[in-house]
């Protein structure tokens, strides 16, 4: 039994929680519906499912698994929206879907792999996007496929669609208006029937691919290079074995950033506990030359000291080594008042 719900030009931006679990054809077109997660949800509850249209909403995305657990549907419209970006499993589940309507959008890019779990899909709508080529890599059972009003492009990645097209029993519609760009006339010439030559193409992609595997020895043999060098340079132990040194890897620049961010910091803090007293040691450092009545005054009171003796009984020898001595020199007053002298004069007089 068939359970039709309309909900079309209701100017919904969510699907409706209101509706009957038991469903089995739901119209939602002519709406703002962005296809949230929460609009996922809601539609995984309607397992019995066959139909579905999404067409002329507010779309941009799908997301993997948007259609998930609707395991009966059949017929899927999402035509007449903003749909700039498909995910590789945005119809993961879909195993009975054998229409899907994907035209009048604005996909630039579309893998095969996309439709991988489609296994009983027969008709495949792409028509008005921004397709320029169009890979084919899994085996498609299509009956049917609208291409028409893509910019395509005459050159090796349209090959293998071309290919495909040619080999298989699909049905291309439209296919005198399904036209691709040659890059150097600008002309428009049938997909099925354009002048693409695959030598060109073979020999592009095997020079490609000469290319890789260039890089990639090239690349090996660098890092041999480095694993020998690092060898080699291994030191010799006291027994005479080779060290081994480890495959030095990004860890080392790593520590060596540590250290010497660890050495520049104990630099700074010495710098900064030391500084003080060598500037104290620069400050309180004065020097001046020796002058020559300071030296003759030196020379006499090392000559005394040496030639002085504890045992000495004279008075006038005691008072001529007190005076050589104890030399004073003479203020600017000019007046000396000693009372070892006076007293030495008054025994004299």
């Amino acid at each position: 039994q068939q359970v039709t719900c309309e909900e079309s030009g209701k100017n919904l931006s969510n699907i409706p929680t209101n509706l009957f679990q038991n469903i089995t054809k739901l119209s939602l077109k002519n709406n703002e519906i962005t296809l949230k997660d929460s609009d996922k949800e809601i539609l995984q509850s309607f397992i019995n499912l066959t139909e579905l249209y999404l067409n002329e909403n507010m779309i941009s995305v799908l997301y993997n698994n948007s259609f998930c657990n609707l395991t009966k549907l059949t017929t899927l419209d999402i035509s007449n929206n903003h749909i700039s970006t498909v995910h590789k499993a945005a119809f993961a589940g879909l195993n009975q879907l054998s229409v899907l309507n994907l035209s009048y959008n604005r996909i630039t890019q579309l893998d095969s792999d996309v439709f991988t779990s489609l296994r009983s899909l027969t008709v495949l709508n792409l028509q008005y996007n921004f397709l320029k080529y169009f890979h084919i890599k899994s085996p498609f059972k299509l009956t049917k496929i609208f291409l028409t009003g893509n910019p395509w492009t005459c050159s090796c990645d349209l090959l293998d669609l071309q290919m495909w097209l040619t080999a298989s029993s699909v049905i291309m519609e439209n296919e005198n208006s399904t036209t691709c760009i040659l890059p150097n006339t600008e002309e428009k010439v049938p997909i099925k029937t354009a002048a693409i030559p695959s030598a060109e193409c073979k020999t592009e992609a095997s020079s490609s691919e000469d290319d890789i595997v260039t890089s990639t020895s090239v690349v090996k043999l660098k890092s041999s290079a480095l694993v020998t060098a690092l060898t080699t340079s291994n030191t010799t132990g006291n027994n005479g074995t080779r060290a081994e040194l480890p495959l030095v890897g990004k860890s080392w620049t790593f520590l060596a950033g540590v250290l010497g961010f660890v050495l520049g910091t104990t630099l700074l803090i010495l710098t900064a506990i030391k500084c003080p007293t060598w500037c104290s040691y620069l400050i309180s450092y004065s020097h001046h030359r020796l002058e020559e009545n300071d030296s003759e005054m030196f020379e006499q009171e090392f000559s005394a000291d040496t030639s002085s003796s504890p045992t000495v009984s004279n008075d006038e020898d005691l008072t001529v080594i007190f005076e050589k001595n104890h030399a004073f020199v003479p203020e600017e007053d000019g007046f000396i008042e000693d009372k070892y002298i006076d007293l030495t004069l008054t025994e004299e007089s």
